[in-house]
């Protein structure tokens, strides 16, 4: 199907109920996959009971977490409000985790309000039982900003360990970014960049990655519909990095299910999940889609295209003003 997308979901409350039928989970509900033992639960991670039960007595080696911490996210709470919220999933997140374990965390910072929520994110991170080891910035392709400030075009990453986890420096290599080869240099006359006097292609990779796409429309991981859609290039460097096959991986706010594909190429398993049904629903399509064709995500479609072809016809108008807006937010 070409050129029908998802307008963000959060912002279309009537699509939202067209595409609530269709989902197979409920507010409590887990769904088990047969293949690998992958868990997705329409959980809240503050649940810990819930979070148990999908847990299965089971502990993870690596957690990656991308709680939403966008401006709807403080329409709705203060920032005191939201680190206590976040002390939850974090205490949750710990007894998930086996004695030795990575956490990872994507965190942005309000350059309009204090660069909230990440400092005070990190002080509550002061007083649980994980060890600061970096703090990671990726770098967008594109940005936003006014005309009076710099243009924001980071996302942040922080890195936490409990015990002493697996850490593979090998899967950190990476190939060299076009940003880093351009530095000049005379030898015996001739000027070279540094890439033609290495001895290696690849680079490792540091605390700011420069070499990983933000996901757009145009590329085919892309899932139209949802608003932070993490790039599958980072998980997966992630994961290789801090955990091994057959590692256990959750990941407490699914959202694509970027986690969940990432576990499922690299032969992790992976527990995930979303309070939301509908992102929970597109977490399982999106794994059993690129089960079956090999893709990784619904380049100019979506995930529920099958069992509403009239969608967008219904609501082209409504939907690509919408659209329209939150690319403007977001870019």
């Amino acid at each position: 199907m070409k050129n029908n997308p998802l307008p963000r979901l959060d912002a279309s409350p009537e699509i939202r109920e067209r595409l609530l039928p269709h989902c197979r989970l409920q507010p409590g509900d887990i769904w088990q996959d047969d293949v690998r033992g992958h868990r997705v639960g329409c959980l809240d991670a503050t649940d810990h009971d819930a979070v148990q039960d999908m847990m299965a007595g089971k502990s993870a080696q690596l957690a990656i977490h991308d709680p939403p911490y966008n401006l709807a996210a403080f329409e709705l709470r203060s920032i005191g409000e939201f680190i206590d919220w976040c002390r939850k999933w974090v205490s949750i997140t710990d007894a998930a985790l086996a004695s030795d374990a990575s956490l990872y965390v994507w965190l942005g910072a309000d350059q309009n309000d204090g660069f909230q929520p990440l400092p005070d994110f990190i002080l509550m991170m002061r007083s649980q039982p994980f060890a600061p080891r970096s703090f990671i910035t990726m770098r967008n392709q594109r940005g936003y900003g006014t005309q009076k400030n710099w243009m924001a075009v980071r996302q942040e990453l922080l890195y936490y360990t409990k015990g002493s986890p697996t850490f593979n420096v090998d899967a950190t290599y990476t190939d060299i970014p076009k940003i880093l080869r351009g530095y000049y240099k005379e030898v015996n006359g001739k000027v070279t960049e540094n890439l033609e006097r290495s001895r290696s292609d690849t680079i490792r990779a540091g605390n700011v990655w420069v070499d990983i796409q933000q996901v757009f429309y145009r590329m085919e991981e892309n899932v139209s519909g949802c608003y932070a859609q993490k790039p599958l290039k980072c998980i997966d460097r992630i994961i290789r990095a801090s955990s091994s096959p057959d590692d256990l991986v959750v990941d407490f706010f699914a959202h694509s299910g970027t986690t969940l594909l990432a576990a499922e190429i690299l032969n992790r398993r992976c527990f995930t999940a979303e309070i939301d049904p509908i992102y929970a629903e597109i977490s399982i399509r999106r794994l059993e889609r690129f089960r079956a064709t090999g893709r990784l995500g619904w380049q100019n479609g979506h995930p529920f295209q099958d069992d509403v072809p009239d969608l967008m016809p219904d609501t082209t108008g409504q939907s690509k003003k919408r659209h329209s807006t939150a690319q403007k937010a977001l870019f």
